[in-house]
């Protein structure tokens, strides 16, 4: 246990000192956001290019991963849809909000550096397969149920799936993201080997992603606070912390995951809400405090929870 706590807390510390340099003003907000826009667009790009163009996938089978992943993805959605609409009484579209915070777990900025940190290359190798089609898959989703939920309860017509799929593609392909993983596959599967200095600068940018991640999110959270229905809030968040990464375990045993598989999708899951569930919420104009609250409650109960499944999966 004491090997896990020594992998898991630099990561939550390094979040609370991104966190502390904007409170004590030591660092202004704008920082963090230029320093999240960094990571996102050069950073973790490089650092998926580099992982997939040196992967060993193994004998892992990324559609049973999928499986695996999305599974528990589909049940901590629909626990979280159903507390806030029968259990707290919100409506359609606050559900929608409160089934994406339980289930959009930050993969791109908590999930990676930990997976890193406590798995290794396999690991990385896992993340980076999930990465792949997260992304556009919980978009998606998220988008077409809020439109439906919208359509129901005001009677306005949606754009519908086939539109709300189109503009997700448009939007994908100008993705850093999605450009550093099909890059990053195109000289796995060609067999291409980096040029020294190439591979020197990728390695180089690669190494600080994890860090400068947390940081920025850190400096993020400032903005976010705790607000709402503390009750609901709560729930969702220990939905997201405790029920999505249970899921995953289950199902990544159930299909025979390789253990560092397994272990690198349960890590992945069981950390704090991403932020893109504030991202749908704002963009619909409703629970923005749901979001912002489990974004804000998940990271601050995350240390304990987080530790726990890394000591599950049998890290420590």
């Amino acid at each position: 246990m004491i090997a896990v706590i020594h992998d898991v807390l630099p990561v939550f510390l390094l979040i609370l000192t991104g966190y502390l340099s904007v409170v004590c003003g030591l660092m202004k907000a704008e920082t963090g956001e230029a320093l999240g826009e960094f990571v996102f667009r050069i950073a973790v790009p490089v650092l998926l290019f580099r992982t997939l163009a040196q992967a060993d996938v193994g004998s892992g089978t990324p559609v049973k991963l999928w499986i695996a992943y999305f599974s528990g993805v589909a049940v901590a959605w629909t626990a979280g849809h159903l507390v806030a609409t029968r259990l707290f009484g919100r409506d359609r579209r606050s559900g929608v909000i409160a089934g994406v915070s339980s289930a959009f777990a930050n993969n791109v900025f908590i999930g990676l550096p930990l997976v890193e940190r406590v798995v290794g290359p396999k690991g990385i190798v896992a993340v980076s397969i999930l990465l792949a089609v997260h992304l556009p898959l919980m978009m998606v989703a998220g988008t077409v149920l809020m439109e439906e939920a919208v359509r129901r309860e005001t009677g306005e017509a949606g754009r519908g799936a086939l539109a709300v799929l189109r503009q997700t593609v448009l939007n994908l392909v100008q993705n850093p993201l999605i450009i550093g993983l099909v890059l990053g596959s195109i000289v796995h599967f060609t067999g291409v080997t980096l040029p020294s200095l190439l591979d020197t600068l990728t390695a180089q940018v690669a190494g600080i992603a994890g860090p400068a991640a947390l940081l920025s999110l850190g400096m993020a959270l400032r903005s976010y606070g705790i607000s709402g229905n503390l009750g609901l809030s709560t729930t969702i968040a220990l939905l997201k912390l405790l029920l999505l990464p249970a899921s995953v375990f289950v199902f990544s045993h159930l299909l025979g995951l390789t253990p560092e598989w397994s272990a690198a999708l349960v890590l992945t899951s069981s950390v704090p809400t991403g932020v893109n569930a504030w991202l749908i919420a704002n963009r619909f104009g409703t629970a923005q405090p749901l979001a912002a609250s489990a974004i804000t409650l998940s990271t601050l109960l995350g240390v304990a929870t987080v530790t726990f499944w890394a000591a599950l999966a049998g890290l420590g």
